[in-house]
């Protein structure tokens, strides 16, 4: 049994910050070179910093928090596809969207969709929608992208790794943290290369 895994996510301590969103922050609450017991450290930070998955209540008033999301969208078969412009459409993801269920958008970054965009990619019926982007939407305009995904029940990963990840198809591993009552939580997501056990 082989397989190449591949680290998709970035480092929540020093991957940027949304503007506005606090800075992650971590302290030191015990020290072995201090002569306490144990190395123990506290960690500040907001939910949406580094990789991390949105739930439907980051954008919606009655939605699921993130614990009550259901874990089968976060683990498959998925496909990387670069897509060809940063401002996702409705018309662009008709056209040129492979029909999956989970999708990862490599842009370096750059690429959001507006409101129509994510409409049709909810109505594609994807399971799954990653970005390595630090949102799926954009300053302009947060709520309508979000809140058309989420409101159909579309798991959303942002601010993935994807620099080192060619196009292709992979299988996807990326349980977000189990948290009671938040809209979010960090991911540790990764790819499994070359190790077909999904294939019938």
């Amino acid at each position: 049994m082989s397989y190449k895994l591949i680290d998709i996510s970035k480092d929540l301590r020093t991957a940027p910050v949304y503007p506005g969103d606090p800075v992650p922050e971590v302290s030191v609450f015990s020290s072995i070179a201090a002569g306490d017991m144990c190395n123990l450290a506290v960690l500040s930070t907001g939910l949406h910093a580094g990789t991390h998955a949105d739930a439907p209540l980051h954008f919606l008033r009655t939605g699921k928090d993130i614990s009550s999301v259901p874990l089968e969208p976060f683990i498959g078969e998925c496909t990387v596809f670069e897509p060809t412009q940063t401002v996702l459409t409705g018309q662009y993801v008709e056209q040129c969207f492979p029909r999956v269920e989970r999708l990862l958008l490599k842009s370096g970054g750059r690429a959001y969709f507006d409101r129509t965009g994510a409409e049709e990619a909810a109505f594609m019926g994807l399971k799954l929608i990653g970005t390595d982007s630090m949102s799926v939407g954009c300053a302009k305009d947060q709520v309508g992208p979000h809140r058309a995904l989420l409101s159909e029940n579309v798991a959303i990963l942002e601010n993935l790794d994807l620099s080192a990840v060619r196009p292709g198809k992979y299988f996807l591993l990326a349980q977000p943290i189990r948290i009671s009552g938040v809209e979010a939580a960090p991911v540790r997501a990764v790819l499994l290369d070359d190790y077909l056990f999904w294939s019938k």
